[in-house]
């Protein structure tokens, strides 16, 4: 049975007790080579403030106390060293405050200890009543794929999603699945496949409210990003406060590329930032942060 867990989360959620990180053999290279590729993550919510010379003035990290200490003192370090292009609005420089979305990554060396790095960060926001934006309109969340569910799979799909004038979808890729198991090369991108179709099944049937004010009024398309997670029960739920500040373990998908998008690459953006709940235009006026990430 398929429970949906809040439709503008897009969040699907399966009874069964299955093992998230359950281990499966298949042909092709085994799941030895995979586990190599797993990761330790959380996301890290906050604000920054920008002076405008492009310098961090403060930043304020959301429940620090759920956090490990040396996460806190690893990211605050990092922040208040970045410079960022001074943000501009109606001709003038100004002091900016944005919101932060930031993965910590932790992985398991060689020796038993463990790096970690900052893997990519996003200030954007979303709001459903801005009328500059791109915002909710029908959207029923895709179905959990049975053979992934029996499996024990589970997923996050970071969809890019090209949305016509009349609120209609002309096209959309996933442009990013990591996956929550470990299996064989091969088995994983069956998984990647039967998350990313389903997830594009739904997608291709939904509408949104397009933009009424403001400069991207007028475009004849626009892109945006919809993160779409599939968990099973008992899992950790990345985006909730009950289970922010726990690390969760995936195998990050390769990227993909939107053959109709024109967006400058950002080497300091990773769609699995984005958190659920929000649809983000690939076109923000967000900060763009000049620093490289350390280790990202």
């Amino acid at each position: 049975m398929v429970k949906g867990i809040g439709v503008l989360a897009l969040a699907i959620a399966l009874g069964g007790g299955l093992a998230p990180a359950a281990v499966l053999a298949s042909g092709g290279a085994g799941p030895a080579s995979v586990r190599k590729q797993i990761e330790s993550s959380l996301l890290v919510s906050g604000n920054v403030d920008i002076e405008p010379d492009g310098s961090v003035s403060r930043l304020d990290i959301d429940h620090e106390d759920k956090l490990p200490e040396g996460v806190v003192k690893f990211v605050r370090d990092n922040a208040m060293a970045w410079r960022f292009e001074p943000v501009i609005r109606d001709g003038k420089v100004v002091k900016a405050r944005a919101p932060m979305n930031l993965r910590v990554v932790a992985r398991k060396l060689d020796d038993g200890n463990y790096r970690i790095a900052l893997r990519g960060v996003s200030f954007e926001r979303y709001d459903a009543a801005d009328p500059h934006g791109v915002s909710w309109g029908k959207m029923t969340p895709p179905s959990f794929p049975t053979d992934a569910f029996r499996s024990g799979a589970s997923a996050t799909v970071y969809l890019l999603v090209k949305v016509g004038r009349d609120g209609r979808v002309e096209d959309a890729v996933a442009e990013q699945v990591n996956l929550r198991i470990v299996a064989s090369e091969g088995a994983m991108r069956r998984f990647r496949t039967l998350f990313a179709d389903s997830t594009l099944a739904a997608a291709r049937k939904w509408t949104f409210r397009v933009p009424a004010k403001g400069k991207e009024a007028d475009a004849p398309y626009w892109s945006v990003r919809v993160p779409v997670s599939y968990s099973l029960e008992d899992q950790p739920v990345e985006n909730s406060e009950r289970d922010y500040g726990k690390w969760i373990s995936y195998v990050p998908g390769p990227r993909q590329v939107a053959p109709w998008s024109d967006e400058q690459a950002d080497a300091n953006f990773s769609p699995d930032t984005l958190t659920d709940g929000g649809i983000y235009m690939a076109s923000s006026n967000a900060p763009r942060l000049l620093t490289p990430l350390q280790g990202g």
